[in-house]
């Protein structure tokens, strides 16, 4: 079975208006499994059971407590629902967690739904017709505001029949869950069995879990591998994303884990404390002002954080707003995540929103141009979006771009188009690295020249003898998180526009000619002079500038130009030869193995009327460039 064939449907409702009772009479399955909920009567912590329709699809029955106090365990259960059942004994109507538990489930944006009134026989038809009335007033402008109207009896069981059709009616319109992303299942319950050790469950949100694979339990960032899988208390050899599923894990222990952590594929998720998101505040909320501490549930998980807002100091009742949300402790999340916050102090539920993006360290961006950026991304198109996605200066792949959209399986080939337009429009560029396409944006790229411009323009002027900045030097100030290579096909990008001229390792504006002032070309001639007449017994650098009036950093600057053209060569730090000595040194070299064979360093230093010192580096060169080859402790001519 696919995907589409699983359905999550979760109850919610006031307490003590039969959520228990109804799972039961349509699965013959008592959720209510603690002492404590036995002896008091009320669901506290959350019940599954599987009911299979007549159709074939199979529900997975969430049912959740409807005390107040225990909300949390309500959201970590409404996380993963695909359709509700909103529970309202006929004989009470609606009542305060009934309100609370439609805002929640409106905010996480469930898809649809059914109302179901419990306790019909306790009450005549005109009390029911009443009742019905008043609930369609509440419903109104919520995602339940045209769902159907169900009412059952648990004396009689009548209306049970009914509403198994009105399921499965429901269950064939549920959108499924993307089984081709990345594995992700909010961990809702922590135990261990007797023989099997620590078992998980939760619903999986995305992707599929098998035996044997390795998977990521985060925030914790345990490494933990899947011993055997459950779904509705059937082993399986794979499940799938809509499905509730047990897991028995191996490496790790039941006391490590919690509900609130999140079972993920490695690579794919990473535990996050900021986040840049659209609020809406309910409108019988108080209105939320700015840095105000908030309770924040995101799938299983409860955290503390504070809401930092971006375009207003104070959010009013029933408006929607952008925020930034400074977690106290890490959650797993990603953009197009649904969230729910409640006040601090008293715990009530006063809002929701979507996740825009993951945050990272703090920066000094100004509110107005996070919002703005953050608008984009809310309202624009899937071009803006993915141009947005390309604003930083990274190359960055086709698959890691799709992940960073988390788009749906379904968009994924009109964003490779949006891809291919923005590249048309000079809005995007790609490269091929490693048999990778790989895309940089245009606007990043913009930076990146501009940027190159401001490094090189006072380099050049400071500098006029000197090549250019190096690559590297350009890379570790502009672009760290390019690796070299990478970064070279930019550079090749920047020279076709004609900005930048590229020379072995050196970078100059196009145009650019290293020039020497007339006090250090006349102090270059008089030097190479001298160490040309040397030969090979050549001085040292300083020795060969003495009495020219050059200081240290002249002298430095002088040396760079020479040898940046190819004037003189540096076989090691602190020996240079000009390129005339060295080719002198290469035909005489070539002239004495030709007429003798392989010749040792002491052959060629009397050769040459030189010195140890200078021909060890000077055959180590001709090493290097291939020139000679070492044999033992003698050398002969590469080629031969």
């Amino acid at each position: 079975m696919g995907a589409e064939n699983y359905v999550v449907v979760g109850t919610a409702g006031h307490i003590d208006h039969g959520k228990t009772w109804l799972v039961r009479a349509l699965t013959g399955i008592d959720t209510d499994r603690l002492k404590e909920e036995k002896e008091r009567g009320i669901s506290i912590e959350l019940g599954f059971a599987p009911l299979k329709l007549p159709s074939g699809k199979i529900l997975g029955l969430v049912d959740v407590p409807g005390h107040e106090r225990f909300i949390r365990q309500m959201l970590a259960g409404a996380a993963g629902m695909d359709l509700a059942l909103l529970v309202i004994a006929a004989d009470e109507g609606v009542m305060p967690q009934t309100l609370e538990h439609l805002a929640i489930l409106d905010l996480l944006h469930t898809q649809k739904g059914l109302v179901v009134l419990t306790k019909k026989d306790l009450v005549d038809d005109d009390w029911l017709g009443m009742v019905k009335d008043d609930l369609r007033g509440v419903l109104v402008g919520t995602f339940l505001q045209d769902a159907p109207i169900i009412a059952v009896s648990a004396k009689t069981r009548e209306g049970l029949d009914e509403l198994l059709e009105a399921l499965d009616t429901l269950a064939s319109k549920a959108t499924p869950k993307p089984e081709g992303g990345p594995a992700r299942l909010p961990v809702d319950r922590v135990f261990t069995l007797k023989g099997f050790g620590t078992v998980v469950t939760g619903t999986l949100w995305s992707g599929t879990l098998m035996p044997g694979i390795e998977i990521m339990i985060l925030p914790k960032g345990i490494k933990a591998r899947i011993r055997g899988l459950e779904v509705h208390d059937q082993k399986v050899e794979r499940a799938i994303a809509g499905q509730r599923v047990a897991v028995n894990l191996t490496g790790v222990g039941a006391e490590e884990l919690k509900r609130g952590d999140v079972l993920v594929a490695p690579g794919y998720f990473d535990e996050v404390l900021r986040l840049d998101a659209v609020i809406h505040l309910l409108a019988e909320a108080k209105p939320l002002k700015q840095r105000q501490r908030v309770h924040f549930y995101l799938g299983t998980a409860e955290v503390l954080g504070r809401v930092v807002l971006l375009e207003d100091q104070t959010l009013e009742p029933g408006k929607s707003g952008l925020a930034r949300i400074l977690l106290e402790s890490p959650v797993v999340a990603a953009p197009k995540d649904r969230f729910v916050i409640r006040s601090y102090s008293p715990m009530v539920t006063i809002g929701g929103g979507k996740v825009i993006q993951i945050a990272g360290a703090q920066t000094r961006t100004k509110k107005a141009e996070l919002a703005k950026s953050l608008r984009k991304k809310l309202e624009g198109t899937l071009e803006d979006l993915i141009e947005d996605a390309l604003g930083s200066l990274e190359l960055v792949s086709e698959e890691a771009l799709v992940q960073r959209l988390a788009l749906p399986q379904d968009q994924l080939s009109q964003a490779l188009l949006s891809l291919k337009g923005l590249e048309q429009a000079g809005k995007a560029l790609a490269f091929s690295l490693d048999g990778k396409r790989l895309w940089v944006g245009g606007a990043a790229l913009e930076w990146l020249r501009r940027g190159i411009v401001e490094l090189l323009t006072p380099f050049h002027k400071a500098h006029p003898a000197r090549a250019g900045i190096s690559r590297e030097l350009i890379r570790e100030k502009l672009a760290k998180r390019i690796e070299p290579r990478g970064f070279g096909l930019l550079l090749e990008a920047l020279e076709s526009w004609g900005t930048v001229r590229l020379k072995g390792e050196f970078v100059a504006l196009e145009g650019f000619l290293p020039t020497l002032p007339d006090k250090l070309a006349k102090a270059g001639k008089v030097a190479t002079e001298r160490v040309l007449k040397a030969q090979f017994q050549p001085p040292s650098w300083e020795e060969a500038l003495e009495g020219l009036g050059l200081n240290r950093d002249e002298a430095f600057e002088l040396l760079a130009y020479l040898l940046e053209q190819g004037e003189f060569i540096r076989l090691k730090e602190d020996l240079i030869l000009p390129k005339e000595t060295l080719e002198r040194a290469k035909t005489r070299i070539q002239e004495l193995i030709l007429e003798k064979g392989p010749v040792g360093v002491g052959e060629v230093r009397d050769a040459l009327g030189s010195s140890r010192k200078l021909v060890i580096p000077l055959l180590e060169y001709f090493d290097r460039v291939r020139f000679t080859r070492r044999i033992g402790d003698a050398r002969t001519l590469a080629e031969t």
